[in-house]
């Protein structure tokens, strides 16, 4: 009897691991999807400001804070916006100065501890650039989803979709760029964003199930006047356009695709997230593994959208090798398989979606090239 009672107190304890191991999975999965709508994504660590003085601003000295480039500077109700790193400036070797453009909301005094994000402008269009644009309601499968119309002369809108840790005030970096080039732009707001219908489950796909939200924007677009779309998206904004661009019923009115930072290895992004929020190395696989059933998913979240023999437009690919989150390697994939109809633009230096943060000349000029025939 007290081998047989042993041996059950095994059996139970075996079993009480591995239920608490799948818990602790689905635990850390949920790190990975629930939304990240307007908050940085765990990936970087806090910046602590030292100072602020003379359209200057001082932060702890790392990696992050050397970042190349314009970024906005955010958390606990403050939004600044930083440019590059200020070269002979006499300063303490544990601190880093950058230059400070602008503050926009709160106040970044000295002790707070703030997140950079590749979101620079926050409000609407008009309140941040001066562009005149319309709040609109686009009719979705789930509800209303809110944008925001900017007006050009073209014929061929530009729909832009935001991805992980951002909303719908990111893509406003390149909207004077569009605007300068006559484009209409048709900002998206998507399930899980504010003003949005929640997700059923209330977790982010990942552009899984998100992408119905973009072919709503292009049932909008070609309803008012569309004869041509370009879908610009960042992050899981560029998954869903890779997806509509396979699935949609509207596809043949696309000219075109911009993806930055595209989420094409959903595993590897599970992963990554739910490590930068701190799950432990062994956890990752169930964490993965948790996401899969949770997304419902049997295998590729894209579907096979992203199977380059399925790609029928050009693309425009902005990536580089210091994503953490979506890994770089099946964007030059993508591209080498492609080179007829993809175009890579490699960004060095920058994180997750901040492509144009690091480079905001380099990536316009590359912009600039690949619309200009789809005009």
């Amino acid at each position: 009897m007290g081998l047989r009672t042993a041996a059950a107190a095994a059996a139970l304890t075996v079993l009480g691991a591995g239920t608490a191991a799948v818990a602790a999975g689905r635990h850390a999965s949920g790190a990975a999807l629930e939304p990240h709508r307007l908050r940085p994504l765990p990936a970087d660590p806090p910046l602590t400001v030292h100072g602020v003085a003379d359209g200057r601003i001082t932060l702890t000295r790392s990696l992050t804070a050397l970042r190349p480039g314009t970024y906005g500077l955010t958390g606990g109700g403050t939004h600044a916006v930083v440019g590059p790193v200020l070269k002979g400036v006499p300063h303490a070797p544990d601190v880093v100065v950058r230059r400070l453009e602008r503050v926009t909301h709160g106040s970044p005094g000295p002790g707070a501890r703030l997140w950079l994000t590749p979101q620079v402008h926050i409000g609407n269009p008009r309140d941040a650039l001066g562009l005149d644009h319309a709040d609109v309601d686009v009719p979705g499968d789930r509800g209303p989803l809110p944008a925001w119309f900017v007006p050009g002369a073209r014929d061929t809108w530009v729909i832009t979709v935001h991805g992980l840790g951002t909303g719908r005030e990111h893509p406003m970096v390149v909207m004077p760029f569009l605007r300068r080039h006559r484009f209409p732009v048709l900002d998206l707001g998507h399930r899980g964003d504010l003003g949005a219908p929640r997700p059923p489950d209330g977790i982010q796909h990942l552009g899984a199930t998100e992408w119905r939200d973009l072919d709503a924007g292009m049932s909008y677009a070609a309803r008012y006047g569309a004869e041509h779309i370009v879908l610009y998206g960042w992050s899981t904004g560029a998954t869903m356009a890779l997806i509509a661009a396979a699935r949609s019923p509207l596809r043949h009115l696309l000219s075109g695709l911009v993806l930055d930072s595209p989420v094409l290895d959903w595993r590897a992004t599970v992963s990554a997230l739910a490590s930068a929020a701190g799950a432990p190395r062994p956890l990752l696989p169930l964490a993965v593994r948790a996401a899969q059933g949770r997304l419902g998913l049997d295998g590729d979240l894209l579907g096979g959208s992203a199977d380059p023999e399925r790609l029928s437009v050009p693309a425009l690919l902005l990536h580089g090798p210091d994503d953490t989150i979506a890994p770089w390697e099946s964007s030059r994939a993508l591209a080498g398989r492609r080179p007829d109809l993809v175009t890579l633009h490699t960004v060095p230096h920058a994180p997750h979606a901040a492509m144009w943060n690091a480079g905001p000349q380099g990536y316009e000029e590359a912009l600039r090239r690949f619309l200009t025939p789809l005009m």
